[in-house]
């Protein structure tokens, strides 16, 4: 083969690969683009109700019923947010919600870390059993048991009481936050507390000053959802508490509704929004270890 015909074979060799990169470049671009329309139709429907949420307690009853929706709602009105601020039912309730999640939040996290631990690390007869025990109870529908969990607080005269609310809430929480912690730790290698324990530390030691620190987003994401569960509830807090000054806050909106005609939506409104405002805080805080990798670095040479 002369020089000039693998000269000419070569160009053509370089110049095909090139247009395929262009083309294929071309066409990530456009699924690209697609994907980013996708997400940002999605993100309007998510925020959407939120921010009708915020429009309509900025607003005045008389604006919500007519024919033309408001969705700027000037001047804003905050005559709803001072009519619940007055209001001592809303403390009282804020009083009650923030003491249950308090304790939901430490208990639920603390017994399903332990419980966590026990199942990931030792070696014990019916460990498989237990996690096995974990899914069933999940899959137990929460009303199914309210006639029972009334009759037992009601023995142990726990009934309209922060101690008896928390009892049940931290028998639903601990199921899941046992299987999410497991997997966390299941992720983490035993040789790193070998490697520690080689070096000195104590099996315990070794744990707490290698495992542990690793297991931070683990801990956060089981914290976000407990206070998730306990501070959103609602039916087994309306079950429970029968009392109607111990109401949480979920169970205290309700009073703003008596039938369709006399229901203050503006109320409603503004209440879910102040219940919202501590879970966003809560999120502003938490997002970066939501999002932090577990492993990140830990076992970098």
């Amino acid at each position: 083969m002369s020089s000039q015909t693998l000269t000419r074979t070569t160009d053509i060799a370089a110049v095909v690969p090139r247009r395929n990169r262009r083309t294929l470049g071309n066409r990530v671009d456009s699924q690209r683009r697609l994907w980013n329309g996708v997400g940002i139709v999605s993100a309007f429907l998510l925020v959407f109700p939120i921010y009708w949420m915020v429009n309509t307690a900025f607003s005045d009853n008389d604006d919500l019923f007519t024919r033309t929706p408001r969705f700027f709602p000037f001047p804003l009105t905050f005559d709803s947010f001072g009519g619940i601020l007055a209001d001592s039912g809303f403390w009282s309730a804020l009083g009650m919600s923030a003491g249950v999640t308090s304790l939901v939040v430490v208990v639920a996290v603390l017994f399903g870390f332990l419980a966590a631990v026990a199942v990931s690390r030792f070696r014990f007869k019916g460990g498989g059993l237990i996690i096995l025990l974990v899914l069933i109870i999940q899959m137990i529908p929460t009303e199914a048991l309210f006639i029972s969990q009334f009759r037992m607080l009601d023995g142990w005269s726990l009934l309209n009481s922060v101690g008896g609310l928390s009892i049940l809430y931290v028998g639903a929480i601990v199921p899941f936050t046992v299987w999410l912690l497991r997997g966390f730790i299941h992720g983490i290698p035993p040789e790193l507390e070998e490697a520690a324990m080689v070096d000195g530390c104590s099996r315990f030691g070794a744990f707490m000053r290698v495992t542990l620190p690793l297991l931070g987003p683990g801990i956060v994401t089981a914290s976000v959802f407990s206070f998730l569960q306990a501070w959103n509830e609602y039916t087994l807090a309306l079950v429970v508490m029968t009392k109607p000054g111990n109401a949480t806050l979920p169970l205290w909106l309700q009073t703003f509704s008596s039938d369709l005609s006399a229901t203050d939506w503006a109320g409603i409104m503004a209440g879910a929004t102040l219940i919202s405002v501590p879970v966003v805080i809560l999120f502003l805080f938490v997002q970066g270890r939501l999002g932090a990798g577990m492993m990140a670095g830990a076992v970098k040479g």
